[in-house]
């Protein structure tokens, strides 16, 4: 019975978070609705975590940390472009603003966390120093070539990369995710998949029990991309307000992006510590790193394609400040993965710089 009614909670709940959305859209909306909108948003992240985990686990590892990442990404990247083509000169900075935003998100607020709810569950926190690694490595590498060298390059004044520059940050960017995903999927899926003790852990321990069957894993992943979709949109609706409280607080204009970057990244950031309570940090891990690889990856290209029709500027390059929370970001990253142990410490360490981050985009 219970079983049944959580199934129809997350089959109702989308739909209405739909029906919120195409009541809402395009409108002005006053404090009692945005309250509604809210809470719709909250639901929508709830139903897409759950479904998430349905589709996961019908898919098995490593496949299934991509599912939530990807999608999410995805539709994030079309929320981007959507607002530089409405935004003109004053989104200039928003694709580089949101996505260094995705990238200390993930791998430092989602990372922390799932650490460090692995490591209150059993004292250390597991997971594969190989595949969390090469992860790491790549979006670094990624980072580095589309958010640090537009901000040295001579083309064009400015933290500007020139056209063929943006084309070749553009492809290597997704080319370095598309030999990712196939090292991660085909050559080397045991370096993703939860250890526990210095082995490998059996897929089969999943909260939803039995493997669900094709036509209730299909149906997960349309309720999935409908909840994301409500997600990015309702955070669109109730963005007007947020930059509103923003403005009267004093605070910088980048701050309206961190906000909305951290409401499209909820159902990834609660379907990473779900992982990690339930002792598969390696699969909390794989959804961090892989989600802000996802967010560069794929978010260059479609702003390289978009500044087509796009007539204003595209800033890209960091200022110094951020530059400095990101190779702060990499180098202890580093340190913390290569023993492939961590404890509350480790975890604690990430969360200060996501504090950081945070604290330095309200006052810079």
């Amino acid at each position: 019975m219970i079983a049944a009614l959580t199934t129809r909670w997350t089959l109702y709940v989308p739909i209405l978070a739909a029906l919120v959305l195409a009541l809402s859209w395009g409108r002005s909306v006053p404090g009692l609705i945005v309250a509604l909108v809210s809470l719709a948003l909250v639901g929508a992240v709830l139903a897409a975590v759950y479904h998430a985990e349905v589709v996961a686990h019908r898919v098995g590892e490593p496949f299934g940390s991509l599912v939530l990442a990807v999608a999410v990404t995805v539709i994030e990247v079309a929320l981007i472009v959507t607002m530089m083509v409405s935004g003109g000169e004053k989104a200039a900075s928003l694709a580089r603003d949101t996505v260094f935003a995705a990238v200390m998100i993930t791998c430092n607020g989602i990372f922390g966390l799932v650490l460090l709810v692995g490591a209150l569950r059993r004292r250390v926190a597991v997971f594969n120093s190989e595949g969390t690694g090469a992860a790491l490595a790549t979006v670094a590498t990624i980072a580095t070539l589309s958010l640090v060298l537009p901000t040295f390059t001579t083309s064009k004044p400015g933290p500007e990369f020139s056209v063929a520059q943006l084309a070749f940050a553009a492809v290597a960017s997704l080319l370095l995710y598309g030999l990712f995903v196939m090292v991660q999927t085909v050559r080397h899926p045991d370096d993703f998949l939860p250890v526990e003790d210095g082995g490998a852990v059996d897929d089969d321990d999943d909260p939803h029990g039995a493997l669900p069957s094709k036509k209730t894993a299909l149906s997960s992943l349309g309720l999935l991309v409908l909840a994301l979709i409500c997600v990015v949109g309702l955070a669109k609706v109730v963005s007007p307000t947020l930059e509103s409280a923003v403005n009267s607080a004093g605070l910088p204009q980048s701050a309206v992006g961190v906000v909305i970057a951290m409401l499209v990244l909820l159902p990834e950031t609660l379907a990473a510590v779900n992982s990690a309570r339930r002792n598969r940090v390696q699969i909390g891990l794989n959804l961090a790193l892989g989600s802000a690889m996802a967010s560069i990856g794929l978010t260059i290209p479609v702003i390289a394609i978009a500044t087509i029709w796009l007539s204003g500027p595209l800033v890209l390059g960091l200022g110094a400040t951020q530059m400095v929370l990101l190779a702060l970001t990499v180098a202890v990253g580093t340190l913390t993965i290569v023993p492939g142990r961590a404890t509350l410490l480790h975890g604690g360490v990430h969360l200060a710089l996501f504090a950081a981050f945070v604290f330095l985009a309200a006052s810079p």
